[in-house]
């Protein structure tokens, strides 16, 4: 593979008079955590349909570990694992059978099946219910079994479509370690999500679909960095040092009573440094300093005018 284990030019997808997909461009390097963030009907699990050859797009191109996912399918299926928002586990075999059923259809031979089943069984601490339906597994169980059904092939590219839609919170951390690991082992995950917090906490990259189109693209950090309302927090000593520093700073809000000072700025490391090179100049001295940034939600917000459709975990 090159370094871009995804890259997608121009796709665009309709359904009738419906844009569904409007000329969207994505680069997603190898070995990272790429999260497509948007509200349902986004586009975000059409993208998936046609990354993973299930659907043809439209127009424009995508390839996935170099292949044309439009001419080479066979191959691009060969080399991806895909986990959706609904688990596609057999509910009349066990967990160990569900594993083994995978083993069995992509031709391991008997004794590398075993071995693989068994250590994705520990992996995922589904070991010691690996003998008991998985009807009676629970959302948690079962998103894990899921995943772990993927991974039977060794995929070099994991597509998780909203995966820990409906999961308790404790499941959906488990999830993350779980993706860590796999990104740790050089897996590239491609992630879409309704979840804010996910892909702040997990995104190496991300792009924010809205209606068919990518309306920005970047690190958590970068998104945040460009929605207003950025800022310092500053801690002084004293009322006097707090002045002094009111002056400097002009544009800055003081709270006496807490002997701090709220300081626009882009939180970047120049402006930071920046910031106290001219409190130093004034031989004026800060306590403490905190940098507050806004969250995925304020930047979905600012980007498309609306609120994001976020799914509150229970």
């Amino acid at each position: 593979m090159t370094n871009s284990a995804i890259a997608v030019t121009g796709l665009r997808k309709a359904y009738g008079d419906k844009t569904v997909l409007d000329g969207i461009d994505l680069d997603v390097r190898a070995g990272t955590v790429f999260s497509m963030l948007g509200p349902n009907g986004a586009g975000k699990t059409t993208t998936v349909n046609v990354l993973t050859t299930l659907i043809r797009a439209d127009g424009g191109t995508a390839r996935v570990a170099g292949l044309d996912v439009a001419t080479e399918a066979r191959d691009v299926r060969a080399l991806i694992g895909v986990t959706g928002q609904f688990a596609a586990v057999d509910d009349l075999l066990t967990g160990e059978e569900n594993l083994q059923l995978m083993a069995d259809l992509h031709h391991l031979r008997a004794d590398e099946g075993r071995r693989v089943v068994a250590s994705l069984l520990e992996r995922f601490e589904l070991a010691e219910s690996a003998r008991k339906m998985a009807s009676t597994y629970s959302g948690g169980m079962r998103r894990k079994l899921d995943l772990a059904m993927t991974l039977v092939t060794r995929p070099q590219i994991i597509f998780l479509d909203e995966p820990t839609t409906g999961l308790d919170p404790r499941s959906r951390r488990t999830m993350w370690a779980i993706v860590r690991e796999l990104v740790a082992d050089g897996v590239t995950v491609f992630l879409t999500t309704q979840y804010l917090e996910e892909a702040d906490q997990l995104a190496d990259q991300i792009a924010v679909l809205d209606q068919g189109r990518l309306v920005a693209e970047g690190t958590p950090d970068e998104l945040k960095r460009k929605v207003p309302g950025s800022h310092v927090r500053l801690r002084f000593a004293d009322l006097a040092a707090l002045d002094g520093a009111a002056r400097v700073l002009t544009g800055a809000s003081a709270d006496e009573a807490a002997l701090t000072l709220r300081a626009p700025s882009d939180a970047g490391v120049r402006s930071l440094r920046a910031l106290l090179a001219r409190l130093d100049e004034h031989s004026i001295e800060v306590e403490e300093f905190s940098v507050h940034t806004p969250d995925l939600d304020d930047v979905f917000l600012a980007l498309t005018g609306h609120a994001s459709t976020e799914v509150v975990a229970p």
